[in-house]
């Protein structure tokens, strides 16, 4: 387990290195959907094991589906999946009285993904999660299934919630606002072709803008839910921390890359690299998901001002993530400015300290990566990490090529290696 306190110590030589990262997080939720959904075997090869993965997992296994689990020999974070389709059946549910408790954590693709899929079971189901999940939207999801015909108790539109399946016996055409979270269309678009439903972009929303979603449709086609294999494409997001990593280190010979690197366009992530080193706006709508936050943490070095527009769906995830980067930012000596959903960003003399990662693993790896470059980043709660990449650590201290070679301390200052790293 790793401690409630890590220090990370830049390195002091130039790092060569070709990084493996675990599977799409995104890819492997919905391939898991639509596999139980499906009518055959099917095999997911580079699957991600962590948090998030694991909490849909274990509700598949609650629903009824039969999962089989197996260890990647070629990547300790991935797993190889198989599972067992039922057609579109759902074999197990409660009552009424006895909801079937589903338990998603705070992962929003499992929550949203499952509150679709379970209306097509046949009884009484309760989501729920942890605080912080019971505070994130879900109520354009909620509106659509209820325009289709399905009942859904929830105070407030949010976790937790009762859902009433009664089979996919509601086929129609719904519209949906995807204005707080593309999740919203992907829900319904994974369960689309087992309920009937047609499922279009509310005005308010637009489906262009909407990567996630576009990545959703292209999975839907190509998968095999007939039985067969099927690739998971490494992370993208995760990605996004080495190639940080390779323009704050590169010096000499030194350079790092990423094995593997996604091709497929499924992911708009993977366009990270083509924006380092950074132009002087960046959209969360219109350039990068996740990954932004990535190019945030550089935003100070770069010498000469750089501005983050369209970040009002980070302030809706794990944690409220634009407020968090700008204090966290400024606690190690950035010139950050918030204006309504953009961080203006000055070029800045940083320093140390010691962040909150507010149990949010894309801000401790944000931070982490900064690390890299600056002395004395000092991460609370690193284990968040657990969530999409439990072996980021690992990566970074392990030997090279394969890792960074990087030093990580505890608060005592004893180094720590190997499993003491790992986000279990």
């Amino acid at each position: 387990m790793l401690p409630e306190l890590i220090e990370i110590i830049p390195p002091e030589d130039s790092v060569e290195a070709v990084i493996t990262v675990p599977g799409s997080k995104s890819i492997t939720n919905r391939a898991l959907v639509l596999a139980a959904l499906g009518e055959g075997c099917v095999t997911l090869e580079g699957a991600l094991w962590s948090e998030d993965t694991q909490v849909m997992v274990e509700c598949l296994g609650r629903l009824g589906f039969d999962v089989e689990v197996e260890v990647d020999s070629a990547e300790s974070g991935n797993r190889q999946i198989r599972v067992q389709g039922r057609g579109g059946h759902i074999p197990r549910a409660g009552t009424a009285a006895i909801p079937l408790d589903l338990f998603v954590g705070n992962a929003g693709t499992a929550a949203r993904f499952l509150s679709a899929m379970v209306c097509l079971g046949k009884g009484v189901y309760r989501l729920q999660g942890v605080p912080r999940m019971h505070e994130r939207p879900q109520g354009a999801l909620f509106c659509a299934l209820r325009e289709l015909g399905y009942e859904i108790e929830a105070p407030g539109d949010r976790l937790p919630a009762v859902i009433h399946g009664d089979g996919p016996w509601h086929p129609g055409r719904v519209r949906v606002d995807i204005g707080e979270s593309s999740q919203f269309a992907s829900a319904l678009l994974l369960s689309a072709r087992t309920a009937g439903w047609d499922v279009r972009i509310a005005e308010s929303g637009d489906e262009e803008e909407a990567p996630y979603v576009r990545m959703t449709e292209r999975l839907v086609d190509v998968f095999p839910r007939q039985g067969g294999r099927f690739l998971v494409e490494p992370d993208a997001s995760s990605g996004s921390y080495f190639w940080a990593a390779d323009w704050l280190l590169r010096s000499g010979s030194g350079s790092i890359s990423v094995r593997d690197w996604p091709q497929s366009g499924w992911q708009i992530d993977a366009e990270f690299p083509h924006f380092i080193p950074l132009p002087d706006v960046i959209s969360r709508e219109l350039h990068l998901g996740d990954s932004i936050m990535t190019a945030i943490i550089l935003g100070p070095l770069v010498g000469r001002p750089v501005r983050f527009t369209d970040l009002g769906r980070l302030r809706v995830q794990e944690c409220e993530r634009v407020t968090a980067l700008r204090t966290e930012l400024g606690k190690c000596g950035g010139v950050v400015r918030e204006d309504s959903n953009t961080l203006w960003i000055e070029p800045s003399i940083l320093h140390g300290a010691e962040i909150e990662t507010y149990n949010d693993h894309r801000i401790a790896m944000c931070f982490a990566t900064l690390g890299l470059k600056i002395p004395g980043m000092k991460l609370r709660n690193p284990g968040c990490v657990r969530k999409t990449f439990p072996n980021f650590f690992q990566k970074l201290a392990g030997p090279s090529p394969g890792g960074l070679g990087v030093t990580i301390l505890d608060a005592a200052s004893r180094r720590l290696s190997g499993e003491e790293l790992f986000a279990g």
